[in-house]
């Protein structure tokens, strides 16, 4: 099988089958998908949901996070991971959106990651969301996946150059989706450790099914 028809076998398959994935991430509009993305990073997003409602109530907008003072914020996030750089970066990402964007979350990524505790993941995620943008963040998920699949190649060990590779053979308008996909089949199906294979509808197309058979099949000898 090539890397082509490798590609087109896996998104027939999530196309046919989750058609209208998104976020699990919950939010009324950009500034707080950017909040609930920030909070997110090496955090689950259940966590994150449980925390963000009582984070929009008292901060929905730019303008009120960027009065908050450190110890007023802290407590409203200190169930999250690493809560104290994160209560600093939604200060002063809100404040740098006043200073610089007026109020209005960017949707170009080299200008998001100009805000604190944004980085090229969270910028990718934001503009994909929102905006539908062709770019393709890259989380664990997405970097595990995309490499048991045989999606990418084994040069690819950074999240940039898998990034680089999943753009060049996804189609640009399937981009935006294709992030979920990957993500939501490494939350559920791929996971990290015990990757439940004998269920999963992608073993004619998984590089590592394959290698594991070819294992077992060793043994048997």
């Amino acid at each position: 099988m090539t890397k082509k028809e490798r590609y087109e076998q896996v998104l027939a398959f999530f196309e046919s089958t989750q058609p209208e994935a998104e976020t699990e991430l919950l939010y009324d509009n950009p500034f707080e998908l950017l909040v609930a993305v920030i909070l997110s990073a090496q955090c689950t997003d259940v966590r994150v949901n449980a925390t963000t409602p009582a984070i929009f109530r008292r901060y929905p907008t730019p303008q009120k996070m960027a009065k908050a003072n450190f110890d007023e914020l802290f407590p409203l996030i200190k169930s999250i991971s690493y809560p104290n750089n994160k209560t600093k970066h939604l200060i002063g990402m809100a404040n740098l959106l006043l200073e610089k964007f007026n109020g209005e979350v960017p949707m170009t990524v080299d200008e998001l990651i100009q805000l604190p505790g944004v980085g090229r993941k969270t910028a990718n995620v934001v503009t994909s969301v929102i905006d539908r943008q062709p770019n393709m963040a890259v989380d664990t998920h997405v970097f595990r996946v995309s490499k048991r699949l045989g999606l990418v190649s084994n040069k690819a060990t950074t999240p940039l150059a898998v990034e680089k590779e999943l753009i060049k053979f996804i189609p640009e308008e399937k981009v935006h989706k294709a992030h979920h996909w990957l993500i939501l089949h490494g939350r559920y199906t791929c996971v990290a450790r015990n990757p439940k294979c004998q269920t999963c509808k992608l073993q004619a197309y998984c590089k590592f099914f394959e290698t594991e058979q070819k294992k077992l099949q060793k043994a048997k000898k």
